[in-house]
């Protein structure tokens, strides 16, 4: 099968979505299948065998995300006269999502489209009234998900959130699975060392993009709460970001500065090490689909306390393999770190082995072979490609269809976010009048 990965985000980013990526097609490459991955320019980037870079706009408003310019011709004149793709794999519902939707139609081949990202959660990068925004994102998403013809989810939470809101399309639960062996070892005592991190320390540890969606305030709370109660705990702290001054103010006002160590950015065997020296493992974002971090830090055989939030409560199990909180609540939190902190020897075992038992259930193999079947079943339902002297003028057709569902999806988005800000101007008026 020839595969077309197109995305808005990828390599040097490292985040859930960038590694989702990178992992699907290496395992369908592994499996013998064409993947050609289409995403933004970066600087410095050298080239990449089967890796499309096309234009983009730099720090979109001054985050290190890059925005696409979705330019077909470009894009048509990269792949060449040999690729022919049999599916459009879609990581966003707009800008390269609607070059996607165009690709599919021109190429007369099924459209799947990965719901990753709760987009609403994000728009505090966006100028313009949040409540509008976040509106007209589940209506944008929502819509492009209707044009596809399947979508992938990363967990229940998020196909049964999605269907609620709306999505008609088939919805495929398929977590991004991930190479669970790799995680079973490493040298946490070195890494420790490393970073100046007693040998007897208890390590609170966390990584991810430091970001605002992340909770990290709530968070950097709860641990500091922790530490100030236990006097040998450290926090690690992998990963970069906005957050970061955030997190270093909360522990320079609790006068913890000492025992926080913001690592950076962690990769390959490092990574490993990371969660090889934490002896607990918080989350506590609410914006997540899945949470690749929680089933990472599963695979190392470390618990993991974390709030109930949709994609965290496929991994955590409460009292199983760490402690899954209702509510965001310090207080709660705190006594969730203790709960861990205190399981004996043996108790600390069975939770370790609940925590493997877990990672087994998110190999990269099982998620690679559910996405190839359902490529597979909608290439046979009907979309075989015909001759070029056959499908020219269909070809248009479709192309113009596309064009056309895409501004009406657009359309309706926007008139959704209008409603939505005419609507919180009426109540604050009725409450200025009261």
């Amino acid at each position: 099968m020839n595969i077309l990965l197109m995305s808005n985000t990828y390599k040097p980013l490292l985040g859930g979505l960038e590694k989702s990526i990178e992992l699907f097609a290496n395992e369908y490459r592994q499996k013998g299948h064409r993947v050609i991955i289409v995403v933004p320019e970066y600087p410095d980037m050298k080239p990449e065998e089967d890796v499309v870079r096309i234009p983009a706009i730099e720090k979109f408003n001054g985050t290190n995300f890059s925005l696409q310019l979705p330019i077909p011709g470009v894009l048509e004149e990269a792949l060449g006269k040999s690729f022919r793709p049999d599916i459009v794999h879609a990581q966003h519902p707009f800008l390269v999502g609607d070059t996607a939707l165009r690709v599919a139609s021109k190429f007369n081949v099924p459209l799947v489209f990965t719901h990753h990202t709760l987009y609403e959660e994000n728009v505090h990068y966006m100028p313009g009234n949040e409540e509008a925004l976040k509106r007209f994102m589940i209506e944008l998403s929502t819509g492009y998900a209707n044009l596809a013809d399947a979508v992938f989810a990363p967990s229940e939470s998020v196909m049964n959130m999605i269907k609620e809101r709306g999505v008609q399309t088939p919805i495929h639960v398929i977590p991004t699975g991930l190479y669970v062996k790799n995680f079973s070892r490493g040298a946490g005592r070195s890494l420790r060392k490393r970073f100046n991190i007693p040998s007897d320390a208890y390590v609170v540890g966390h990584i991810g993009r430091l970001a605002p969606e992340k909770n990290l305030e709530f968070l950097g709370r709860a641990v500091a709460r922790f530490m100030k109660k236990h006097p040998h705990a450290y926090f690690l702290i992998g990963g970069q970001g906005p957050s970061e001054e955030v997190i270093k103010e909360i522990f320079s006002q609790e006068g913890l500065s000492e025992r926080l160590c913001l690592a950076g950015i962690f990769k390959g065997k490092e990574l490993i090490d990371a969660y090889h020296a934490m002896d607990v493992f918080v989350f506590a974002s609410q914006s997540e689909t899945q949470g690749m971090v929680l089933d990472e830090a599963m695979a190392s055989a470390v618990p993991v306390v974390a709030v109930d939030a949709p994609g965290v409560r496929e991994v955590v199990e409460d009292r199983i393999n760490g402690c899954l909180l209702p509510h965001e609540n310090i207080d709660d939190f705190v006594a969730g770190l203790e709960w861990v902190q205190k399981l004996s020897a043996i108790k600390l075992k069975k939770i370790k082995t609940a925590c493997h038992q877990t990672a087994n259930r998110f190999s990269m193999d099982k998620s690679a072979e559910k996405a190839l079947a359902v490529y597979a079943s909608l290439c046979i339902q009907g979309f075989a490609r015909k001759s070029i002297e056959q499908s020219y003028w269909e070809s248009k057709l479709r192309l113009m269809q596309a064009q056309w569902s895409l501004v009406k999806n657009l359309t309706k988005a926007a008139a959704s976010a209008m409603i939505g800000l005419s609507e919180n101007r009426t109540k604050n008026h009725e409450l200025q009048a009261q």
